[in-house]
């Protein structure tokens, strides 16, 4: 009897090792994954139902605007019972995936697409608990043509807007288009006003509006 059950112990140790393993090197390959801009072991929902039409409206550009790009931000609202733990420190990483959002220009200056606020798939990832998803807001990023160095104006509609069909105008400076000289890949997150700029400015701004309002899947 003790010859069989010892190395029935000894087949469980080597296939629980061999799973951890397994597993380990799962995590490892998405937190790569992750780091490259993809979404790690998170998965998406197959059948979204929560859908909104995020609109993009550029007004008084100061030439063309060849890049739109908008994509949609979720965050798991309970790492601490679902996240990977970071052996380093013990505390759990925060979880977040950006999902793009495919925009369609349906004018000058504007741009729609679809973004689903149920985008996620709440699933256990790490072995510690379910990982519940919430959308966070859709974010837009414009560029004058894509070359490298140009400044990049970004914008976020944050969720509460899209429940209350709330629009988000942010208003930029003409002076940091196509780039800014000094500060290649500049970040221009605009003002809420043309007024927030220094006066010699206030004339030559221009807009981004998003907005968002419910729709049938």
């Amino acid at each position: 009897m003790r010859r069989t059950i010892l190395p029935c112990l000894a087949l469980l140790l080597i296939t629980a090792c061999h799973s951890e393993t397994a597993m380990n090197q799962e995590i490892t390959t998405a937190e790569k994954d992750v780091e490259q801009g993809g979404r790690g072991l998170a998965k998406l929902n197959p059948t979204p139902r929560h859908a909104y039409e995020f609109v993009l409206k550029i007004n008084d550009a100061p030439g063309p605007i060849n890049v739109v790009e908008a994509v949609a931000q979720y965050d798991v609202t309970n790492e601490e019972q679902c996240g990977r733990i970071q052996p380093e420190t013990g505390t759990a990483g925060r979880i977040t995936s950006q999902e793009p959002v495919e925009l369609r220009k349906v004018a000058d200056g504007e741009y729609r697409g679809i973004v689903y606020l149920d985008r996620m798939l709440d699933e256990d990832y790490y072995g510690r608990g379910v990982c519940r998803w919430e959308f966070s807001g859709a974010s837009a990023m414009l560029k004058a043509t894509g070359a490298e160095g140009e400044t990049r104006f970004t914008s976020f509609l944050e969720s509460p807007a899209f429940a209350k069909s709330e629009p988000l105008t942010r208003y930029y400076a003409n002076a940091v288009y196509p780039r800014a000289e000094a500060l290649p890949d500049y970040r221009a997150g605009g003002e809420a006003a043309p007024t927030d700029y220094k006066p010699e400015l206030q004339d030559s701004i221009f807009s981004v509006e998003l907005s968002a309002r419910q729709v049938q899947p």
